[in-house]
């Protein structure tokens, strides 16, 4: 055995690897000081629900991202810290008011939701769409028409699709109750399936 090897083996005895409570208490705590003094720009957690694992995301102004699975929650943290900033971080209280919201819509005791919402990642039109869209009372539907006419452009009904697709807080800012002129539900970022699966919630 050489000396450096000794060495090294002697420096891992010292400093044995912590224990995994340790470290999570490590990482609770260096969330906490982090949004404490403003250097947590973005926060986030995954909650269960029946259309799979959501993920979260929260600046300091509001619910920043809902995601689906299938969209992978690798890829849009990693589209978050170009976009937003890299200061991301898992854990901490910021969305746990989302996240109980979310389990009692889900569940069937809220119709409505109380959370801020920070918009940023939403531009010109489609933000004007996005506001819109939190005026469908829950069980309701509108048209994709109905929607550009409110937003100002009633010619732009393929844009308000386009806003729908890309809406950076489904759910909470309700697209899946935008349905096609003809009754049809038309297309979800979570899926139709997941989308049908909302209206019929809504609908009970």
């Amino acid at each position: 055995m050489t000396t450096d090897t000794r060495v090294a083996e002697e420096l891992v005895a010292a400093f044995p690897e912590p224990a995994p409570e340790t470290l999570g208490r490590l990482h609770d705590e260096l969330v906490r000081r982090s949004d404490r003094v403003g250097l947590l720009d973005v926060a986030y957690r995954t909650v269960d629900s029946p259309l799979g694992t959501l993920l979260l995301a929260a600046t300091p102004a509001g619910l920043l991202r809902v995601a689906f699975a299938d969209e992978g929650h690798d890829d849009v943290l990693a589209r978050l810290a170009v976009d937003v900033s890299p200061r991301i971080l898992h854990g901490g209280r910021r969305l746990d008011g989302a996240a109980r919201q979310l389990g009692d819509y889900f569940a069937g005791r809220r119709h409505a939701f109380d959370l801020d919402v920070d918009l940023q990642l939403a531009h010109g039109f489609r933000r004007d769409v996005l506001v819109q869209l939190r005026a469908i009372p829950y069980g309701a539907t509108a048209s994709y028409a109905a929607v550009a006419r409110a937003a100002g452009r009633p010619t732009a009904v393929r844009a308000v699709g386009t806003a729908c697709a890309n809406n950076p807080v489904p759910l909470v800012v309700p697209c899946h109750r935008v349905v096609r002129s003809d009754g049809a539900i038309g297309q979800y970022r979570g899926g139709v399936a997941a989308k049908r699966t909302l209206l019929d919630l809504e609908a009970t």
